[in-house]
């Protein structure tokens, strides 16, 4: 398995859901960036299971120990290794399940692919679990990039058929960056929350589950960065937010809907600001033209698939005796990993951002 990415600045996860532990290794690191760990947990915490009715019960303080890499609060830019120890892990609910491959899981392709050796307790290498490591190197990420005046943010876009608004995609402060994230639910309109909320409760009482939407946006980030063709910005951004589990779809700026509009409708007119720069009068491009930033906000929308473990019963095959057979996932399950995904493509952005900062600065 390879689970590496990055040109500059490589990441590389390891561990296992129900393993001793997970991790993240970051290679091409600068030196000398102050990094608050204070501020890193505070991060870490969005992300973390067991923070309501529409997240699983697993309890994990999801607290990093940096093995390497860091010394007296500053990277040292060598390798900055750290650890998030496993703790509340219950494989037993897995063991039932071995040879029934659950609807919507890698378990099939993975026993075919790597001929029945990988660790399937709690779906090991592919689980969502996996994404806590992210979330250290992406935290890491939007600390040394807000110090250079970088920032990046996200907000719950929708849930099932419950939309809030979309971030204001010309004129986009920090402020309402980062709102979201100071938030209880990750949302910018409280009332568009409360209703996503009961869309979640709805599916959780019969058993079921749901999908949603999030908006990511970086703002600060120069004209110049990235390269046409299979080296664009979009590429490299896709790339890693596709690592993360349950992640089906992107979009930059305005997105698929560009399809139905006319060349007239979709372009940005160039103009000049206050202060003589250069820029769009409207950002359908997301702040992307030909691969290369454009100096507006990045705007990117991912879309989430619903939880693929829930109670109602599914078919399956036993892949021993390939005979049809019936099941229900016990467990602890989210029943939509929307929310607790804003901060994994916060911290995805993110670490692109830094690696195109450290390739462009």
């Amino acid at each position: 398995m390879s689970s590496m990415w990055g040109n500059v600045v490589r990441i590389q996860i390891f561990g296992e859901s129900h393993g001793g532990g997970i991790g993240v290794v970051m290679d091409g690191m600068p030196s000398g960036e102050a990094i608050d760990l204070d501020e890193l947990q505070a991060f870490m915490a969005r992300r973390a299971p067991g923070q309501g009715a529409y997240s699983t019960a697993r309890k994990e303080a999801d607290a990093p120990e940096i093995l390497s890499g860091l010394l007296d609060g500053h990277t040292t830019g060598a390798p900055l290794a750290a650890l998030i120890r496993n703790a509340d892990t219950r494989s037993k609910d897995y063991s039932a399940m071995r040879w029934l491959p659950r609807p919507g899981h890698a378990d099939y392709t993975a026993e075919v692919r790597y001929n029945g050796a990988q660790d399937t307790r709690g779906g090991g290498h592919f689980s969502g679990r996996l994404t806590a490591p992210l979330c250290v190197a992406g935290g890491i990420a939007k600390q040394i990039l807000a110090r250079h005046g970088i920032f990046v943010g996200a907000h719950l876009l929708s849930v099932g058929s419950v939309w809030e608004c979309e971030y204001n995609h010309i004129g986009l402060t920090a402020d309402e960056l980062l709102k979201a994230g100071k938030n209880a639910f990750p949302v910018l309109d409280e009332e568009a929350g409360r209703r996503m909320l009961e869309e979640i409760e709805t599916a959780r009482t019969i058993g079921d589950s749901v999908g949603g939407r999030i908006e990511a946006a970086a703002i600060g980030v120069p004209a110049g960065w990235g390269d046409p063709m299979f080296g664009g910005v979009e590429n490299r951004i896709a790339s890693l937010m596709f690592g993360i589990p349950a992640i089906r779809g992107i979009e930059f700026g305005y997105g698929m809907g560009a399809a139905e509009l006319r060349g007239s409708e979709h372009n940005d007119a160039f103009i000049t600001d206050e202060n003589g720069n250069i820029c769009t009068k409207t950002n359908n491009h997301g702040g992307i033209l030909g691969g290369i930033t454009s100096g507006m906000p990045i705007i990117v929308k991912v879309s989430v698939k619903p939880t693929p473990s829930i109670v109602k019963e599914q078919d399956t095959v036993n892949m021993q005796t390939h005979e049809n057979a019936k099941l229900s996932v016990p467990g602890r399950h989210d029943p939509c990993i929307a929310p607790r995904a804003v901060p994994v493509v916060e911290a995805a952005l993110a670490i692109a951002l830094l690696d195109l900062w450290m390739e462009f600065k």
